[in-house]
Formats: C-alpha cells, sequence, structure tokens
C-alpha cells in the first residue's frame, strides 16, 4: 500500500515502552506499507532497548525521562504534530497488533469525521474475541459513548485511530493520562469539543512480543476500573472550546 492522501502531511505516532522485541518490525512494516508519512515512535521511559531499535528501524524517536503511560506518550505525539503542523496523526501500537495495511481504509471517513477509530468486533467475521467481564465493560463503553457521540461505536478502547487537525489541536492540550483515559476519556473530551467520530472495521492480530496479562482477576479489575474511567469521564467538567496551546 503506497497511495499517499492528496495534501495531507500525516504522522504516525508509535507509544512505545518496553517494546524493543517488536518495535524494530513494526517500525519496518509501516514504512513499507505508508513510505509517504512520517514515523514518531515516543518511548516512554523504556529501560530497555525500544529507542535503538526503532532509530536503527528509521524512526524518529522521542525518548521520555520516565513512564507516563500511553496517554502522556500520545499527547507529547499530538504535541508534536501540532508544532510541526501535521493535518492527520495516526495513533498504531508497538506490538504489531495493528495492521498498517488498514491505514488508507481509516484515512477515508476522514473528510466527514473528526476522529476515526480502528474497531475490533464491528464484522461478524472478526477473529478478535473477548469474553466475560472484560467483555461486558466494553460493551458497556461502546454503549454509553455511541449516544454521546450519535452513531454506533463497537470498540471504544481501541488504541488504532486516525485524528484530524481539528482533533489534533483538542488533544494536544486535553489528552487525559489516567486509566482508560487514552481510549474512553479522549472520546468524552473530543464528543464535548466538537468533533465527530466514526469507525472503520479492522482486523487485530497476535503481539509480534512480550507479553499480554489476561486472568479473571485481571479481567474483573478491569471492569471495575472500566466503570471508574467512564465515571470520571463524564462528570468532570472541560470546556467547549478550546485554543491552541501553540499557536504564536
Amino acid at each position: 500500500m503506497s497511495d499517499r492522501p492528496a495534501t495531507s502531511r500525516v504522522l504516525v505516532i508509535v507509544p512505545a515502552w518496553n517494546e524493543e522485541e517488536s518495535i524494530g518490525d513494526t517500525v519496518t512494516e509501516i514504512r513499507a506499507c505508508v513510505p509517504w508519512a512520517d514515523l514518531l515512535v515516543v518511548d516512554d521511559g523504556s529501560s530497555d532497548g525500544t529507542r535503538g531499535a526503532a532509530e536503527n528501524a528509521g524512526a524518529t524517536v522521542c525518548q521520555l525521562p520516565f513512564n507516563l503511560g500511553v496517554g502522556g506518550a500520545m499527547r507529547t505525539g499530538y504535541r508534536y504534530a501540532l508544532r510541526h503542523g501535521y493535518d492527520v496523526a495516526v495513533q498504531i501500537d508497538a506490538d504489531g497488533q495493528h495492521d498498517p495495511r488498514s491505514l488508507l481504509s481509516l484515512l477515508e471517513p476522514l473528510g466527514e469525521s473528526d476522529i476515526v477509530i480502528g474497531a475490533r468486533f464491528a464484522s461478524k467475521d472478526d477473529p478478535y474475541k473477548v469474553r466475560g467481564p472484560r467483555r461486558w465493560a466494553m460493551v458497556l463503553l461502546a454503549t454509553v459513548l455511541s449516544r454521546m457521540a450519535g452513531t454506533r461505536l463497537t470498540d471504544v478502547t481501541s488504541g488504532y485511530r486516525v485524528c484530524n487537525r481539528r482533533a489534533i489541536t483538542v488533544f494536544a492540550a486535553h489528552y487525559p493520562a489516567e486509566y482508560l483515559g487514552d481510549t474512553v476519556e479522549s472520546l468524552v473530551i473530543a464528543n464535548r469539543a466538537g468533533c465527530t467520530v466514526t469507525q472503520v472495521p479492522v482486523t487485530m492480530r497476535p503481539r509480534a512480543g512480550g507479553r499480554a496479562s489476561h486472568s479473571p482477576v485481571r479481567a474483573a479489575i478491569y471492569l471495575f476500573r472500566a466503570f471508574v474511567a467512564l465515571s470520571l469521564a463524564l462528570v468532570r467538567k472541560w470546556p467547549a472550546q478550546f485554543e491552541d496551546p501553540v499557536a504564536p
């Protein structure tokens, strides 16, 4: 895939924390699939060789002095995108689960929407399955945020998403760093700022490296924390209008 969107400057942001095993292959694949996009890896205080592996694969790396979490890393990426005049910012995970070959399909709706989510569960043929408390939490979050957004959303916790300049401006100043804030609360903030959201079905892949943590206990904790994150997102007051944080 190499077709470049007309007139758009695109920045792919890859938040990475201790992803030495997978980041090199992830960067190489992104560069091969979308050579017209610029690529920024935000090394979120890694203690391994994440930065070196990313740089060796050809990425620009912003290294944070300590771990801020995905939200803090992505706010850094959005501020970089805003300061350098990018029209579109793309979030792709470092672990290889997000297929960059789907990127053009996510970019297409940006003419009508400010944020496009690469959604699991949007297709009956999607092999990605989640069950139990974790699935219950995802359904709850999707139901509430669908009503807020005025459109059907099935996967509001997906980290595979693209944003236009309007959403970049909002997120550069107000992207939340709390647990699930980078997915759930960010959509609440965007909605209250007047941004429109839609989704495109994508297929997720297994992690290319590292280890994901799943257990009944962790799933129950996820459900509880999802309730807390959603409650905080809904009760917090955000201004209806945002100023460009780096405007002269």
